[in-house]
C-alpha cells in the first residue's frame, strides 16, 4: 500500500486549464474555493508541481481495513473465452461501501475534521459515493448530508438505507429544500434528476450552513489524486511479477476510477518511459468523451460552481432515466479531458444491454456480481480478449472492477426479464444542450 498519492499533473506537459469563476470568468483564487471546499483540499486541487503528496498516517490506518485491494488474474474467464490474452482486474469492492469511492471519501472527511468543521454535503448518483462518504463521516463523527439523484433514489432504496444506517441524511434531487432545486423543478417538471442537479443543491447547502463544506466523489483533481492508490497498487503487483500490461481499461463517468487506475502508467507514458493502450469506456446514453465538446462548461446544472474546461455534453444535459449505472455526469475530469484531447488515451461508448451481457458473462465465470459501472470496463476487456482469440496475439489486459452490483439488483432484474432497452441521445438532443454552453474566452483564460 502506497505512503503517498501520485499527482499526475506534475508530469503533464499540457496542464488542465484552470477553473473559472462563474461570475467574473477569471481563474478562481484559492480563497474563493475555500468558501466551498476544505482548505487542504483546495491546495491539493490546485497543486500542479508536487509529484507525490504524503498520505496522512490516520488515512493510511483507515485504508488498512480494506487495502491493498486484490489484483486478480481471471484464469477462469480466460479459459472460458479460449483467448491467449492474460486478463487481470483490480477489485475495489472489498469494503462495505462496495466500491473504490471510499479511497477519497475518508481523505476528504479527514481534512474536514482537521479543519474543525461540523459536517459536509455532497451528491451521489448510483449511491456508491454517498455510501462511502457516510461511512467515512460516521468513523470521524461528522455530519453528512447527501443529495441523491432522484432516479437512483427510487431505483436503489437499499443504497439509501445503508447511508442512513451510517447516519447520513439523504434527500432525492432535485428537491424543494434548496433554492436551486426549486428552480430546476420549475424548469424541468417531473425530472428524474442528474448529478449536475444534485451538485448544485449540495453546494448551496454547504455555503448556506456555517461549519459545512462541500465534497465531491469524482471529476476534481484532488479526487483523482486520492484514487491514485488504485493504480499505484496495481503497478506494484504487476512489477513484482515482471508483467507489463498492453491494454488498461476503466469505466468513465466523471473520471475518479479511471484516473486512479491509470495514474502511474500514464505518468510513465508522459515521461516517455513506457507505452500503453489506455481505454476509457463510457455509456452510450451519456457519451461525454465520444460525443461531447472540449470546452469550458459549468460543473453543475444550477450554474453555481466554477467552470471547468472538459469534455462535456452541456450542463443542461440530463441522461435517460433508464440508465442503470452511476455514469451519469454531463462532463469529465479536466485532467482526463486534457489527456484525451492530447491523444494519450482513447475512448469508446457502449450500450446498456451489451454492458449487462458482459456483466452476466463475467459473473457466471468469475463469481463476482459486478456493478453496472464496472461492467462497462468488463465489456471492452471481453472484446479485446476475443480479438486476441481471433488474431492469436497474447496481450496483457488490465481493467478496473470498481465495485459490486448487489445494490443494483433492480437493474439486473430488468435485464433478466428482457425489459432493458438502450436509449442513445440523438444529435439533436445534444445540440440543444451544446447551444447553452457558456460563451467564455476559448484560449488560455486571462490572468
Amino acid at each position: 500500500m502506497p505512503k503517498a498519492w501520485y499527482n499526475l499533473r506534475a508530469d503533464m506537459k499540457n496542464k488542465p486549464a484552470p477553473l473559472l469563476n462563474p461570475g467574473t470568468g477569471k481563474p478562481v483564487r484559492p480563497e474563493e474555493l475555500e468558501a466551498i471546499f476544505c482548505k487542504e483540499l483546495v491546495k491539493q486541487e490546485l497543486d500542479e508541481t508536487s509529484r507525490f503528496i504524503e498520505i496522512p498516517e490516520a488515512i493510511r490506518n483507515f485504508y488498512r481495513m480494506y487495502r491493498p485491494s486484490p489484483l486478480v488474474r481471471a484464469y477462469c474467464l480466460e479459459e472460458k473465452l479460449g483467448t491467449p490474452a492474460e486478463i487481470y482486474y483490480k477489485f475495489e469492492g472489498n469494503n462495505t461501501s462496495g466500491s473504490h469511492k471510499l479511497n477519497s471519501a475518508i481523505a476528504q472527511a479527514y481534512y474536514a475534521k482537521e479543519q474543525g468543521l461540523k459536517g459536509v454535503t455532497t451528491e451521489t448518483g448510483a449511491g456508491q459515493w454517498g455510501t462511502a462518504l457516510s461511512m467515512a463521516c460516521s468513523y470521524l463523527n461528522l455530519d453528512c448530508r447527501v443529495y441523491m439523484v432522484k432516479v437512483s433514489y427510487e431505483q436503489k432504496p437499499f443504497r439509501k438505507e445503508v447511508m442512513r444506517t451510517f447516519g447520513a441524511a439523504v434527500t432525492p434531487s432535485p428537491s424543494e429544500t434548496t433554492e436551486v432545486g426549486r428552480k430546476i423543478l420549475a424548469e424541468h417538471p417531473g425530472t428524474d434528476g442528474s448529478l449536475g442537479c444534485a451538485i448544485s443543491e449540495a453546494v448551496e447547502a454547504a455555503v448556506t450552513n456555517d461549519g459545512y463544506r462541500y465534497v465531491l466523489g469524482s471529476v476534481l483533481n484532488q479526487v483523482l489524486l486520492h484514487q491514485s492508490v488504485i493504480g499505484l497498487e496495481t503497478k506494484a503487483a504487476l512489477d513484482k511479477y515482471n508483467i507489463k500490461p498492453d491494454i488498461i481499461i476503466g469505466c468513465a463517468g466523471g473520471g475518479s476510477n479511471l484516473g486512479g487506475l491509470i495514474a502511474p502508467f500514464m505518468g510513465q507514458k508522459l515521461r516517455g518511459e513506457a507505452d500503453y493502450d489506455i481505454v476509457a469506456v463510457e455509456p452510450a446514453s451519456c457519451p461525454s468523451f465520444t460525443r461531447g465538446k472540449f470546452a469550458y462548461d459549468f460543473c453543475d446544472t444550477g450554474k453555481v460552481c466554477p467552470l471547468a474546461k472538459m469534455y462535456t455534453l452541456g450542463y443542461d444535459f440530463i441522461p435517460s432515466a433508464n440508465h442503470a449505472g452511476g455514469l451519469r455526469y454531463h462532463g469529465m475530469s479536466a485532467i482526463l479531458s486534457q489527456l484525451y484531447h492530447d491523444g494519450y488515451m482513447r475512448a469508446v461508448s457502449v450500450p446498456q444491454t451489451e454492458v449487462f451481457d458482459a456483466a452476466v458473462e463475467f459473473a457466471r465465470v468469475e463469481g463476482i456480481l459486478p456493478a453496472p459501472e464496472s461492467s462497462h470496463a468488463i465489456k471492452v476487456a471481453l472484446d479485446e480478449a476475443k480479438k486476441c482469440r481471433e488474431t492469436g496475439e497474447k496481450k496483457v489486459i488490465v481493467f478496473g472492477l470498481t465495485g459490486t452490483g448487489y445494490f443494483d439488483l433492480a437493474a439486473y432484474s430488468k435485464y433478466n426479464d428482457g425489459l432493458m432497452d438502450d436509449y442513445i441521445p440523438t444529435d439533436e438532443d445534444l445540440e440543444r444542450s451544446f447551444a447553452k454552453l457558456p460563451q467564455v474566452w476559448s484560449g488560455n483564460p486571462p490572468e
